[in-house]
């Protein structure tokens, strides 16, 4: 699995524009908002792989918008997900899905082309237990992808934002002072603070240990032009909504 190509995925302004307009229908219209992300994120690790033949595990596929865009691009595509009822969001649960936790892979290793994961990571106890089975299920040369809303960012505390910069079980608090019941993401049990500099920090210790090659890391949805914040610490907290770990396993 050699990259497509040599060059950085360089996203412009106009689809951070179009993407955060999406955003908007994230609760009001969900299959619009996650048909849309799905689309780009096929885009987007084309760049790195063809992905006409490989086989694709998705480490909490959640509804099939994702299925459907990877399978369009020529994957077979297996999901994970520890909620049932996350898989059957668009009904029935499709063939080649798994029940199980991201931390603990139900997978043998070195069974998968390519091991993705979108948004998912702030959502277990033990991230980095969960990116290091990702890169055990991978095969040597297989590609790795991990991206997450990242914990100072706009958005780090979900439903509870922006109050989450108060601390998050603050903020989870107040939610449900105001809205009479608990967010769906729970700060602390469904919802964990995963920052840059944690997501840095193991991109760099893992690529120490010769496993893997580090191919990119990038704010997800900024233009490419604004990788630079990416060196400045604490601006880059608050300015990557999403950070992108893209690896290639030896």
């Amino acid at each position: 699995m050699t990259p497509r190509a040599d060059e950085p995925f360089r996203p412009t302004l106009r689809r951070s524009v179009r993407l955060l307009r999406e955003f908007r229908y994230e609760q009001p219209d969900p299959a619009r908002f996650y048909t849309a992300l799905a689309q780009d994120s096929a885009a987007q690790l084309g760049h790195y792989t063809d992905l006409a033949g490989r086989v694709l595990l998705d480490v909490g596929g959640g509804p099939g918008y994702f299925r459907d865009a990877f399978t369009a691009a020529g994957a077979t595509y297996l999901a994970l997900d520890a909620d049932a009822g996350e898989l059957a969001g668009m009904g029935e649960i499709a063939v080649g899905t798994m029940i199980g936790s991201g931390m603990r892979l139900p997978v043998r290793t070195g069974a998968v082309d390519v091991c993705y994961s979108s948004n998912v990571l702030e959502h277990v106890p033990e991230p980095w237990q969960m990116a290091a089975e990702m890169v055990r299920v991978t095969k040597p040369g297989g590609l790795v992808f991990l991206s997450w809303t990242t914990w100072y960012g706009p958005w780090g505390g979900h439903e509870t934002a922006p109050w989450h910069y108060l601390g998050g079980y603050w903020a989870r608090q107040r939610y449900a002072r105001t809205h009479g019941h608990q967010p769906k993401n729970k700060y602390g049990e469904s919802l964990f603070g995963v920052t840059v500099r944690e997501g840095l920090d193991w991109a760099r210790a893992v690529g120490r240990t010769g496993e893997v090659d580090v191919v990119e890391v990038t704010p997800r949805y900024n233009p490419s032009w604004s990788r630079w914040l990416l060196r400045v610490p604490g601006l880059r907290e608050l300015v990557t909504w999403n950070l992108v770990l893209v690896l290639r396993k030896r």
